[in-house]
Formats: structure tokens, sequence, C-alpha cells
């Protein structure tokens, strides 16, 4: 009873606890963020954005086949496009992840933008938008499911024929494509339609 308290003692408050590595490389602009410049882009306007989010299947050559995959009920977010947020998406370019190369954005960045949530049918609006430049994006998570038939084992008969035996496997395989674009509205009262894909 003593030995077991003196070992659970021992294991929850060692002298020395190794901290943890941070090899993370973190990318950042180095141009100043204009934050009054950021404000001044997205006060009211009169302009509209209007948009499909949706993504179309690849096949096995790159060709972009089948019907379009909506980006349901998904976070289109909204940027003014500024020299800092044209720097970021540079480093955006640089990133490595088994590097642990990464872009961050900076917080006053990522404070001054505009989200929508899109409909079932991919669908979203931004309204009440200066005429200006922006960066749009959106995160669209899809999962295909397909089956394969997975060999068992075979089966041998007293004449030396033999049946192979194979079971059918059900797999789900999820994706994640960032869609992305850049949109100019030009004068007051514009209504522009996009497709982010």
């Amino acid at each position: 009873m003593v030995v077991l308290a003196v070992i659970t003692g021992l294991s929850s408050k060692a002298q020395y606890v190794q901290p943890e590595r941070d090899d993370t490389v973190r990318l950042m602009a180095k141009t100043p963020f204009d934050t009054s410049y950021a404000r001044a882009a997205l006060a009211k306007g009169t302009g509209t954005i209007k948009g499909v989010a949706f993504q179309r299947t690849k096949n096995g050559y790159g060709m972009k086949v089948g019907k379009p995959i909506y980006a349901r009920n998904s976070k289109i977010l909204l940027f003014p496009v500024t020299p800092y947020f044209l720097e970021f998406l540079e480093l955006k370019k640089k990133e490595n992840p088994k590097k642990l190369k990464f872009a961050y954005l900076s917080k006053e960045a990522w404070f001054f933008r505009l989200e929508a949530i899109s409909n079932s049918a991919g669908e979203f609006t931004f309204p009440d938008m200066k005429p200006g430049k922006y960066y749009l994006e959106c995160v669209l998570n899809w999962s295909t499911t397909g089956s394969y038939n997975r060999y068992t084992g075979t089966g041998y008969n007293n004449y030396g024929g033999s049946t192979n035996y194979y079971t059918r496997e059900y797999y789900t395989r999820s994706h994640s494509d960032l869609l992305s674009k850049f949109v100019e509205i030009t004068e007051e009262g514009q209504v522009l339609e996009i497709k982010l894909k």
C-alpha cells in the first residue's frame, strides 16, 4: 500500500517536465496592416455580391466531371484586398505542412472580414458592399463512398480445384477543398454574380 502511494506520488509531480518542442515556422506578413483602409472598405454601400459556392469532382486524370458538389450551409469569408492581405496570400503559397511551415494572418486582419452562410444550394449573398476589391474563400468539406472486393481466403475441393472467396468492403473518403476568388465591385449599386469554385 505504501509503495503504491509512493509510485503514484512520483508520477504526478515530477521534478522536471520536458517542454514540448515547437518546430513550427510561422510566416507573417511584414507589410503593416492598415486598419482605417480596411474599416472604410467594409463600410456600408449599395453594391451586392451574390454567388454560388461549389466544386466538381475530378476523375483519375484530373478532369472535372460529374455533378457539382455545393457548399451547403458553409461559411463564406470576405476580406478587403489590402497590401498586407496580398502579401499574406503570397506567403500561403510557401506553406509546407510536412516542414511545419505555415502562414498566419494577424488578429487585426482577421477581425476585418465579413461572413455569410450559404443555403442548401450553395447560394450566398453579401449585401451593402462598397466599390472595391475583395477576396472570398470557403472551405468545402465533402466525402466519397465506394466499395471493393476484399480477398478472404481460398477453398479447395476433392478434385484439386480451388475457389477464391471475397467479401464486399465499403469505405468513405473525406475531402476538403479551399474555394477562393478575387472579385471587384466597380460602382455603387452594382449586383455582382459570381461562381466560387
